[in-house]
């Protein structure tokens, strides 16, 4: 059956709700990076839960317009918010994990860079959710699960995926009706993990081949191949670790 925009965003609203009672916890958080992805999901919670969810912003050695745009995101949505600067954090961190291997490689160096940026988020954000027995919420949309373009145990490490079936270009339609400000939407979408980066340049695929290939419509064999290529990669980030048979 084919619901408008209003209905489905009522029937994540109602799911949110259900989850913090399953959980028996007070209400939900979410990192707000100045993105599309936790711009939506900042108003899906300010709905659910008006006085109890949580935006927490978190730069680390961050580009200011996404400070910026996170703040304009929780003002227009009406959702408290919180800052934590992990910029220093970062560095100590960093420096002793390359002076505990004697220097970090320069083909692994700014993969690990990145990862442990979003991994220092992930704790940040458990470590204020514990305390205020809230939920965290993640960001990533059907896309991004597809292809598996997150950090194991760091975006990735969430309690609940509001956007899990939502493709790329729905989330840009919930953003319109929910109005997330325009700087976040008409910006190129990217994980902020160095200066510059965008989501579509580090994939090698638009969202729109993505969003296609996940609706069934064409796309080109070097899209497919793309897709398919990461959709294998990164299926341990979809399980649990694993083990050994039981004896």
């Amino acid at each position: 059956m084919n619901k408008t925009i209003d209905h489905k965003i009522d029937h994540v609203v109602n799911w949110l709700k259900e989850q913090v009672n399953i959980s028996g916890t007070k209400g939900i958080l979410v990192g707000l990076s100045g993105g599309i992805d936790s711009s939506v999901v900042a108003n899906l919670l300010k709905r659910a839960f008006p006085e109890e969810s949580l935006g927490v912003i978190l730069p680390c050695k961050s580009n200011d317009k996404d400070k910026a745009d996170a703040e304009a995101v929780a003002l227009a949505a009406g959702i408290r918010y919180v800052e934590v600067e992990l910029t220093d954090t970062h560095d100590i961190l960093l420096k002793g994990i390359q002076s505990a291997v004697d220097g970090l490689s320069t083909t692994n160096h700014q993969l690990t860079d990145a990862n442990l940026r979003a991994r220092l988020r992930m704790s940040t954000l458990y470590g204020i959710a514990n305390n205020m027995g809230y939920l965290v919420a993640g960001t990533d949309n059907a896309a991004e699960l597809l292809t598996g373009y997150f950090t194991k145990y760091g975006d990735g490490g969430v309690d609940i995926l509001p956007l899990a079936h939502l493709t790329k270009r729905e989330v840009f339609e919930w953003a319109e009706y929910l109005g997330v400000p325009k700087s976040v939407i008409n910006r190129a979408p990217s994980a902020g993990l160095w200066e510059g980066q965008t989501d579509e340049d580090e994939m090698g695929v638009t969202y729109d081949a993505i969003d296609n290939y996940i609706e069934g419509k064409p796309v080109t064999d070097e899209e497919k191949i793309i897709i398919e290529r990461m959709n294998t990669r990164t299926e341990h980030k979809r399980s649990m670790p694993p083990a050994p048979p039981a004896f």
